[in-house]
């Protein structure tokens, strides 16, 4: 839309009553081009590479993380501890906070301030202008450290807009059936779960596909009832959980129980102390519980994807040395309803 000026912008997002992202559907642009039209309106462009920018994060103190994708939302309340770096992949390993991060996809990202200063936040994007991750400052965070991120990572070019790249196609399920035997019997001697996507890249296929391809022992569909029935059993049973939420640039998890679960129209809210998520039920279109060997016995998953074949989010028991119990798990899982086959 050619009206759609950085001033236009900011007259249509301080008049809505939706979020950015919702906002930024509607209008057909991306939501880092609504940040962006605030760039000298209390938004500073700033450096997105993770070796400066989670570290400067880290001295801030307690924040909430937030990460996304078109079905879920997870945000957790904590400190950005114990990062480690990497060409391909960083991570931060706190107990509260836990990341995967993948740096090619960090490629836009904003130091974000109210007009009256009561909110500020990082904002990342990959090169779609998409949101990959998302810091919101708290009460109890820094300010002086505030200021440092921003004075410090601020870039040179304040002004000029972003030309952001069309959103890639999803994927869908891939797979290749003359490859299933090979699937199935790579998949059955894994030491561990890391080694799936280098089993299923090499053989030229996704999760999803591989998934639909080996079948029962090792993925069996679920219906999408099992969604919130994983989350009802999980609350009710006490069970230590690790949940994780992600896109192609952020995975963020959540380790622990579940508590407070609040359905809300289409949307499954679980509303913890410290750990907030926002599914959108009427999202789901398959459920898999898949199990893959590991030197410390099977690890046990229930993994949603959206109708484009995106993985929303995958469920896993806590492992028995982090205070889980694999045994009350797997009867959980078990239990879950199946997809009837004719």
């Amino acid at each position: 839309m050619n009206d759609l000026t950085p001033a236009r912008l900011r007259e249509l997002k301080r008049d809505a009553t939706m979020r950015p992202y919702d906002l930024a559907q509607q209008l057909g642009v991306s939501e880092a081009a609504l940040v962006e039209a605030d760039l000298g309106h209390g938004v500073r462009r700033i450096d997105p590479t993770l070796g400066r920018l989670i570290p400067a994060i880290g001295e801030l103190g307690e924040v909430m993380a937030l990460t996304r994708n078109r079905s879920c939302v997870i945000e957790k309340i904590g400190a950005y501890v114990d990062f480690h770096d990497g060409d391909h992949a960083a991570m931060t390993l706190g107990a509260e906070i836990d990341l995967r991060m993948f740096p090619r996809h960090w490629v836009h990202a904003y130091a974000v301030e109210s007009p009256d200063g009561a909110r500020r936040s990082v904002q990342v994007f990959d090169a779609a202008g998409d949101a990959v991750h998302k810091v919101h400052l708290r009460n109890a965070s820094d300010p002086g450290a505030w200021d440092r991120l921003c004075d410090g990572l601020a870039l040179a070019d304040q002004d000029g807009l972003s030309a952001f790249l069309p959103r890639a196609d999803p994927e869908g399920a891939r797979l290749a059936e003359d490859r299933a035997e090979t699937l199935r019997e790579e998949w059955a001697r894994m030491t561990d779960t890391h080694q799936f996507n280098t089993l299923v890249r090499r053989l030229k296929m996704n999760r999803l596909g591989a998934y639909r391809l080996a079948g029962a022992p090792l993925a069996r569909q679920l219906s999408p009832q099992a969604v919130p029935d994983l989350l009802k059993r999980v609350r009710d049973g006490g069970q230590q959980i690790m949940f994780f939420v992600g896109n192609a640039g952020c995975i963020e998890i959540h380790s622990g129980p579940i508590h407070v679960l609040k359905p809300t129209g289409p949307w499954l809210n679980v509303l913890d102390e410290g750990f907030n998520l926002h599914l959108r039920a009427d999202h789901v279109a398959e459920v898999w519980l898949v199990d893959k060997p590991t030197k410390r016995g099977a690890a046990i998953s229930v993994e949603a994807f959206d109708p484009h074949g995106d993985l929303i989010f995958q469920c896993f028991g806590m492992r028995q040395e982090k205070g889980g119990d694999p045994a009350a798990w797997s009867d959980l899982v078990a239990r879950l309803p199946v997809v009837e086959t004719a």
